[in-house]
């Protein structure tokens, strides 16, 4: 048997497949060599030692973090703090502005309606049967103005108009004659508005209908810790959204108590029906009062109209533009001058006619019967001692001349609800102060 041997092909093969190989090896070996290296630059004490390192670092810029993270927050907070400030002053701002716009809205609604009633000529009548126009058209409802009232109204009110009180905690025992009075005559629609969440969960454990407002700093700073002066003047501002909400109000003191449904008694012909703070037919109703200046000679007599205030206290409005331009200048006045009355601000803006410089409201007013829409100066210096008078029960009595209030108040009901002639006897016609 001869051997094989290889051709020159198959030589040539096997060197080139060995010299691959070879180079194989040295170029793993390079990149090996090179990748090592590079450890070497980037990792002087060894790849662990480096990580070691690494996590020192990230624990310093951790460390770092956290005291600038400190830092930002607190300047945030200061911001979150202006920004909020800020955005509180824009909403109250909007607000004003679409107050503003609605009122001008409406303003041109009513110069429309009444261009149509007075644009058109008219005949006068034969004499005696001329009436000239008595009745403002009231204002149209605008829902967007306070959603979450509105509910609570369409709940409450009875033909659109409602009994409303301003009430905080410091005058829960008052505010408690009141509406029990309120619910021994069966009146449904009343509605108090609580100034301090204490007034407010007291109306909800005594099932009374009530409405917190929502939060307004201005507003409810006075609402929680203010005299009974400063409520007074903050109705006007609050009575406002419900003629707004197109509903007429019967606005309330807290020292009233209710004998009968007052909306029995109204007229609902004017803009503003008012108890009087007068006891007789003259003070209450007007009269000419004459002066007398000697030094004049024959023209010594001046004769002047007479009539006492309106009670800023007990009265009805209807949901027109004079009543919201009423109110709009009564709350105006007092959020400008510290030292005025509400009460005062209220006549005045109310009957002060135009004249230079100055132009009067337009608003319809009416009397209400003093001796059905009683103040206790009429019920303690003449009808408790006249036995007529004091068998006639009036629709309310409020304790508005007197600062004993609370005690008065409950004399009130035990005379008139409980029948005790005597009831009234202790206290004198007036103050001791």
């Amino acid at each position: 048997m001869t051997s094989r041997r290889d051709g020159p092909l198959m030589r040539n093969g096997g060197n080139v497949i060995r010299e691959l190989r070879g180079s194989r090896i040295a170029a793993a070996v390079a990149i090996g060599v090179s990748i090592g290296c590079v450890f070497a630059f980037l990792f002087p004490n060894g790849l662990f030692g480096s990580y070691s390192h690494v996590r020192q670092v990230e624990k310093s810029l951790v460390n770092a973090a956290v005291c600038e993270s400190s830092e930002r927050i607190n300047m945030l907070k200061s911001e979150h703090v202006s920004l909020t400030e800020k955005n509180a002053e824009l909403k109250k701002q909007i607000r004003e502005l679409k107050m503003k716009l609605q009122l001008a809205e409406q303003g041109k609604d009513q110069a429309e309606k009444q261009f149509l009633v007075l644009g058109q000529s008219h005949k006068a009548g034969p004499f005696g049967t001329v009436k000239a126009l008595r009745i403002n058209p009231v204002v149209l409802a605008d829902e967007s103005v306070n959603s979450r009232l509105a509910k609570i109204l369409e709940k409450v009110a009875v033909g659109k108009e409602l009994i409303v009180a301003l009430a905080n905690w410091n005058v829960r025992d008052m505010l408690e004659v009141w509406f029990t009075s309120i619910q021994k005559v069966g009146i449904p629609n009343y509605l108090v508005v609580a100034l301090d969440d204490e007034t407010a969960h007291f109306c909800k454990s005594k099932e009374v209908p009530h409405y917190r407002r929502d939060p307004d700093d201005g507003i409810d700073s006075v609402g929680r810790t203010g005299s009974n002066h400063a409520i007074s003047g903050l109705k006007f501002r609050i009575l406002r959204e419900f003629l707004q909400l197109g509903y007429s109000v019967l606005l309330s003191d807290v020292d009233i108590v209710y004998l009968q449904n007052p909306f029995d008694y109204l007229y609902r012909d004017s803009d503003v029906e008012s108890m009087s703070d007068g006891h007789n037919n003259m003070t209450a109703y007007g009269y000419n009062d004459v002066f007398d200046e000697p030094s004049m000679g024959w023209a010594r007599y001046a004769h002047t109209m007479r009539i006492w205030v309106f009670n800023s206290g007990f009265f009805y409005i209807r949901p027109t533009i004079p009543s919201i331009e009423l109110l709009d200048r009564v709350a105006d006045r007092l959020a400008r001058e510290s030292k005025t009355w509400d009460q005062a601000a209220f006549n005045e803006e109310l009957f002060f006619p135009s004249h230079p410089d100055y132009t009067g409201l337009h608003a319809s007013k009416r009397v209400m019967d003093f001796y059905l829409f009683m103040n206790s100066k009429v019920l303690f210096k003449t009808v408790r001692k006249d036995p007529n008078l004091s068998k006639v029960k009036p629709v309310v009595v409020h304790l508005n001349y007197h600062p004993d209030k609370l005690p008065r108040m409950r004399a009130v009901v035990d005379f008139y609800a409980h029948g005790k002639t005597e009831a009234l006897k202790p206290f004198p016609d007036g103050s001791d102060w």
